[in-house]
């Protein structure tokens, strides 16, 4: 018998899942300015980041400023084979975070900085945030400069236009890219710490003004205010100076004269913040005293109103205790004596303790 031929199935054939790919996001994307200069002139057009150090490298002359702001690890890579960075480099570039530091692998200089802002705000008795925090870090060759941006208010183009407009300072190569860049972010630091001077100031007058309470929460929010701030100035003291000082620094001397200027101004900002941070422990410990003293005189007026009470309810407790042969039960004047004489002391306490300022 002939077998009958089989129908399709009109089953929906299962499709075997395929794993979705992220596509890499192109390393354009990442860079934001990237430029040749030559005798310390910007060179016109537009170049990638391939492109314009093939261009130095060709005329054996000049150097390359990229700019990347939050890259991803494929664009960093992509930066960083072009470039010969170190992979820890990048990987530091990549997750950021990092403290203020000065790394040197073979002839590339890595340095961190973290960049601070001050967040506008109605009242510092008020307000959860001051400060906020971002990070630049700057890979420093022979002829090239790369920058990579983390956070929205660190931005560089402004410094850019500076120096471009002074191409005696970009003739002195890269290094003076990465002084320009490192005074911007002190500057900022100096900037902040004004604002944050008048919130400290505004801040004490309210703790030490009698008819003001300030909530002792937002003194220790200012004062963790100031902590990140100081995590974020204070580690650069050390890589600040070791660009000073080291002379075997691929950092010429001219460009050294110029970061002692920035060194000093990094310690000056340094100081007032610890100032800061002395002047709020201070306020912390008003603070408590006012709110232990606050609590005394409650306290006070609490006895004060318990020791008027305690008169009638003695009196009461006495009378309350149903003996049958107590003085003045029978008495028709006793009751009237007995309230008019518990009125009498009840007024005579309060009169003592307001005399002696515990009412």
């Amino acid at each position: 018998m002939p077998t009958r031929p089989s129908l399709p199935s009109l089953r929906p054939s299962a499709r075997v899942a395929e794993p979705m790919h992220r596509l890499p996001i192109p390393t354009a994307r990442a860079i934001v300015d990237c430029a040749v200069y030559i005798d310390g002139q910007r060179l016109p057009g537009k170049y990638t980041h391939s492109a314009a150090l093939a261009e130095v490298r060709k005329r054996g002359e000049g150097f390359v400023w990229v700019g990347l702001h939050a890259p991803d690890e494929g664009q960093m890579e992509s930066v960083a084979s072009c470039y010969g960075l170190h992979e820890l480099m990048v990987e530091d570039a990549v997750h950021a975070h990092q403290r203020p530091k000065l790394e040197r692998y073979d002839d590339v200089l890595f340095l961190v900085l973290r960049t601070v802002n001050y967040v506008e705000h109605d009242s510092v008795t008020t307000t959860n945030e001051i400060v906020e925090t971002g990070e630049i870090m700057i890979f420093l060759g022979t002829d090239f400069v790369i920058t990579v941006r983390h956070g929205q208010h660190s931005e560089l183009a402004t410094t850019r236009q500076l120096m471009e407009a002074n191409p005696d300072r970009l003739a002195l190569g890269p290094s003076s890219v990465m002084h320009a860049i490192s005074d911007h972010v002190v500057d900022t630091y100096l900037d902040v710490t004004e604002k944050i001077e008048r919130d400290v100031d505004v801040m004490e007058e309210e703790v030490f003004s009698p008819n003001h309470h300030v909530p002792i929460e937002q003194i220790y929010m200012l004062k963790r205010e100031i902590v990140e701030l100081r995590r974020a100035v204070s580690p650069l003291s050390a890589p600040l100076a070791r660009l000073v000082q080291e002379l075997e620094s691929p950092v010429p001397k001219a460009v050294r004269r110029y970061m002692r200027d920035v060194a000093d101004h990094h310690t000056a900002v340094a100081e007032r913040i610890g100032e800061f941070d002395e002047v709020l422990s201070t306020l912390v410990d008003a603070a408590l005293a006012r709110v232990t003293m606050q609590q005394n005189l409650d306290m006070r007026k609490i006895s004060s109103w318990v020791a008027i009470a305690s008169v009638p309810t003695m009196v009461a407790g006495i009378y309350g205790m149903n003996f049958e042969h107590m003085p003045e039960l029978q008495w028709t004047y006793g009751y009237p004596t007995v309230v008019g004489g518990l009125a009498v002391v009840c007024v005579a306490l309060f009169r003592t303790f307001r005399r002696n300022h515990w009412l």
